[in-house]
């Protein structure tokens, strides 16, 4: 069960971090190093509090 936890909350940061990127991606056309750092690290941030909310309701909802 713990491990199905952590796919999960992996699976759900990636998406959102794939989705992230794309709309990085359609808003500049370039970007310097130091830019896409903090693009990244924005977006697993995101990521990570984006899937441990929705895992947290689902939580809530059993």
């Amino acid at each position: 069960m713990m491990l199905r936890s952590i796919l999960l909350s992996a699976v759900l940061t990636g998406i959102f971090c794939a989705c992230f990127a794309v709309g990085i991606d359609w808003l500049t056309d370039m970007l310097e190093s130091g830019q896409v750092a903090g693009i990244s690290f924005a977006s697993g941030f995101l990521g990570s509090l984006f899937a441990s909310t929705v895992l947290r309701q689902w939580a809530a909802k059993k």
